[in-house]
Formats: C-alpha cells, structure tokens, sequence
C-alpha cells in the first residue's frame, strides 16, 4: 500500500511538469506569434533612410556611453593607438512605438540593426584604412521608440605622441565621435557619463589608464554655417617604465660608468683607445634600439638625450686619452716641463688627485727625495758607502783638529780607497792605490730640484764647495765638497781619463733624458687621474638625473 502510495505521487509530479511545460511553450509560442505581428505592423510603411521625427524640424537626440575594455596598441612610431570599445547609442524612433496590450503585454523586441534608422556618429580621427572596425549587431526596440545599440567596436585613432620624456611619458589621446552629415539643428549628442566607463578594463603592461573623461563641443566649421556637435573622450596614459629602465636604461649607465676607467688604465697597456671605441659602439647599438621605436620628429626623447650626452663624454675622454698617451710617450727630444707645469700639475694636482711616487705619502710629498748630509759619497764618480763617509768625516775633523793626528787617519781613507783606484807607484817607486787627482766627493743639503749641471768654487784645505744650477733656471741648494786626495805618484794615462770622462758624460746625459722622460709620465699620470674624478662626476650627475625623472 505504501509503495502504491509513492508511485501515486510520482505520477502527479511528473503530470504538473509536463503541464508546466505545454503551458510555457503555448505562452512562448504566442509571444512568437505576436512578435511576428507586431514586425509586420512597425515595419509596414517604416523607411530606416530618413531620420524618425514626426516634424522635419524636430531635433532628434542621441545618448552616446563609451566603455574602454581594452588598449590593443599604442604605435609611438606612426602615432595610432588601437583600442577596443564598447559603444551604446540610445534614441526615440517616433515610428516604432506600440500598445503593449495590443501585444500580449509584448515590451520589447530585438532585431538586426539594419532594419531601423541608425545615427551616422563616426569616429572624427579614425586611423583605420578600412573603415569596417565595427560589428553589426542587433538593436532592442521598446514599446515607446526608445532604441538602444550596443555595438562593440576595435578602433584605430590617430593620436599625437609626445615622446620627450620617453620612458617616464605621459600621452592624451582624444577619441571624438560626432554625426559626419547631420548638424546640431537635426541631431544632438549628449553624454551617458561624464568619463568613459572603466569597469570592465583590462589592464595593460606597458599603459596605466588614469582616466578617460568625456567632454561635449559644438563646432563651426568653414565649410557649413550650421554648429556640429561632437563628444570627445580624452585618454590619459601613463607609461610604466620598468621595462625601459632595466633594459636601455640600466645597461647604458653600466657602460658609462667604463667610460672614466680608460683613464686608470696604464698607458703602456696599449688598450686605452680600444676601451674607448669599444664603449662607444655599444652606446651606439642602444641608440638605434632607441630610434627605431621613436617617431622622426624634432622632439628629442629624454633617454636619447642621455645617449648623446653619454657619447659625447665618451668621444672626449678618448680624445684626451689620445692626447695623454702622446704626453706620456714623450721621447729623449723633448723639451724640459715647464715651470708652471711643474708647480701646478706635479705639486699642487698631483696631492689633489692623490698621485705620489714610490716611497711617497700624503703627509709628505717630496718633488725630490731628500738627501742626508754626507750620504752620498763618490770616488772619481765611483759610489762608496757608509763607511768611507765615516772615515772621510773623521779626516776631515783631524786636519782642522790639532789634538788628533791627521796623518793616521789619511792612511784608513787610503787603505779603504786603494783597493778601488787604479795600481800605480809613487815617486820612490812603491806601489800605491793612490792617484794623483782622486776626488773624494760628497752630497749634503736638501735637494730642492733635479741637478743639471754644477759650477764650483775653491774652498780651503783642499775642499771645493759646489752649487749646481738646473737646466730649467730652478734654484738649488746642493752642495758639495770635494775632498782633494793627493796620491803618492802620478801613473795615468791621458786616454783612458778621456774614455773615462767620455763615459761619465753619457751617463749623466742618460739620466737627465730619463728624468726629463720620467717627469713627462708623471704628468701624464696626474692628468690621467684628473680627468678620471671629473667624468666620473659627470656619469654620476647625469645618471642621478635621469633617475630622478623615474621617481
């Protein structure tokens, strides 16, 4: 009983769906067959070729909504941004209105947009070579004439771009939509909104949207006397620059930061001029990136500004570079440095740019070294050491000194000198180390210049004190004594003294030409390192400025 009970009920519930459903298609069936009398009664005598007013002189309005679902493109080159919109047009046709009564309570119908008079409103400054961006669509007609297309549509407008702040830029595209042959006396255009609509956008990578206002005009033009009005959308774009900043930006300021370092390179390298070019070409790669996505126009962008300001500072650093290396290859006929070269360059710039010899500090700088009195002593232009300076100091003291004996202390500086001087006898015959003529020479006093020459004068008990005078007209305080050592016997040769002489002139000749050359490297050094700090100023200012246009 239970079971018949349950199968009762089934059955009833499948009988009301099944009435449920001939109801809804015989309802559905008569909504179709007075939707298909009302098309024929609207369509009737309906023409969709003249605007739908009852009086010619009736002014027809559209409500024109814009919706910016998408920016496709933003050609910078050719100046066309592509984007996808969704457009609504809403009107009153006076001809497609009805009793919905009459219609089984029918309020609205949906037909192909070809059927009914459509407003001519185009895009003003369509860049589209085809014209046929839009899709055709149906139109919803209601019972009281209102008209209502959406009609989603891919356009391609003209845009001015203004690329002088490429990549930290902001553009404004304007979208203008009008009638193209109905004037405001015939029909008038407002706006649904005061901005586009942004709800639905998808963002983009390269683009932020910052808004898209709308804004009414009602323009003369020379042609007609009639006003046209027309909606223009305004786009407000913000570049993001991320992708330029790590990809042009930053690889620029890496290279120009080698740009300086040429200068610490060493001249003898032979890889200064290479360093240079080499910087150079690849600045010149990142500048035609640059110039193929920029439009030709006069406004200069400010990442290309940056190339050309980098390049330039590049050609000139290899240009001083070029100049440095010929200061610094100076051979043996150079001329002596200048002067004010060598106060200003070798003194005061070489401290500033922290430039300083082997042996030398900060704390103390010496153009020369300093020599100790007495440290140098040289026998017939022979070097000895510390101790014949000793035993020459004590000979010295013992001839002016009564209480010693001089001639004791004669014989040590002879047993320590003969050993160096040619063998020779003296006039009884014996052998001695001694010769006649032997100087004993010693440097003493602060040395504040190169020595190039030397003029004397005769001092007493057999000691000569010397000035020298440098080749430049320098002052020097050098002086010198020669201790006069008499030999015990004369026993040389003229020739071999001029072989002699004639060595020791060479020698002193190759050691000024080396100190003229050591002290044209030396400038070149110090200006090496000048130029380095200021075009390492110059890549840091300019890099922090166009940093600062990022942020």
């Amino acid at each position: 009983g239970q079971f018949k009970t349950i199968s009762h009920a089934a059955q009833s519930s499948h009988h009301s769906v099944c009435i449920s459903l001939y109801l809804f298609a015989v309802c559905w069936s008569a909504q179709g067959k007075y939707a298909h009398k009302l098309m024929k009664d609207l369509f009737a005598n309906y023409t969709n070729a003249l605007r739908p007013v009852e009086d010619t002189d009736n002014i027809i309005n559209v409500t024109l909504q814009i919706t910016l679902s998408q920016i496709i493109d933003m050609d910078e080159r050719n100046q066309i941004l592509t984007t996808y919109l969704w457009i609504r047009q809403v009107w009153f046709d006076a001809y497609l209105t009805w009793n919905k009564p009459d219609y089984d309570g029918l309020d609205t119908i949906r037909i192909p947009s070809s059927y009914v008079w459509r407003p001519d409103i185009v895009l003003y400054n369509n860049a589209d070579d085809q014209f046929s961006s839009s899709m055709e669509t149906n139109v919803v007609i209601r019972y009281d004439g209102q008209i209502t297309w959406d009609q989603p549509a891919i356009t391609k407008s003209s845009c001015k771009v203004d690329v002088s702040f490429f990549p930290f830029d902001a553009q404004q595209c304007r979208l203008t939509f009008g009638s193209w042959t109905h004037n405001g006396n015939q029909m008038d255009i407002l706006n649904a909104l005061d901005s586009a609509d942004l709800a639905d956008f998808v963002e983009n990578v390269e683009w932020e949207v910052l808004g898209m206002p709308a804004k009414k005009n009602i323009i003369l033009y020379g042609c007609c006397s009639d006003p046209y009005p027309d909606i223009t959308y305004t786009l407000h774009l913000k570049r993001r620059a991320s992708f330029y900043i790590f990809n042009l930006l930053i690889p620029c300021m890496m290279i120009s930061f080698l740009a300086p370092l040429g200068f610490y390179l060493p001249a003898d390298s032979g890889e200064k001029v290479s360093l240079g070019v080499t910087v150079l070409l690849a600045l010149t790669v990142f500048q035609l990136l640059v110039a193929e996505s920029m439009p030709p126009s006069e406004n200069v962008p400010l990442i290309g500004k940056y190339y050309i300001a980098t390049m330039t500072m590049i050609t000139a650093s290899t240009a001083l570079t070029i100049f440095i290396m010929n200061i610094h290859h100076c051979g043996p006929e150079a001329r002596p440095v200048p002067e004010w070269a060598r106060r200003f360059i070798l003194h005061y710039l070489a401290r500033i740019c922290f430039v300083y010899e082997v042996g030398e500090s900060c704390l103390s700088v010496q153009t020369e070294k300093t020599a100790k009195r007495g440290a140098s002593w040289t026998v017939n232009g022979q070097a000895r050491g510390e101790e014949l300076a000793l035993k020459m100091r004590r000979a010295a003291a013992s001839e002016g000194s009564s209480a010693q004996k001089p001639k004791d202390h004669k014989d040590e500086v002879e047993d320590d000198l003969s050993p160096t001087l040619s063998p020779g006898t003296n006039a009884t015959g014996c052998p001695s180390g001694w010769k006649d003529g032997a100087f004993v020479n010693t440097d003493y006093g602060d040395v504040s210049g190169v020595v190039g020459g030397c003029g004397g004068r005769s001092g007493t008990n057999g000691e000569r004190e010397s000035e020298s005078v440098g080749a430049g007209g320098g002052k020097y305080s050098v002086k010198r004594k020669e201790l006069v050592l008499r030999g015990q016997c004369i026993c040389h040769h003229q020739s071999l003294l001029r072989n002699i002489e004639y060595i020791a002139n060479c020698y002193h000749d190759q050691k000024a030409t080396q100190r003229r050359s050591g002290e044209w490297r030396k400038v070149a050094k110090v200006m090496d390192r000048f130029f380095m700090w200021i075009f390492f100023i110059m890549v840091f200012l300019m890099s922090l400025l166009i940093m600062g246009k990022a942020i």
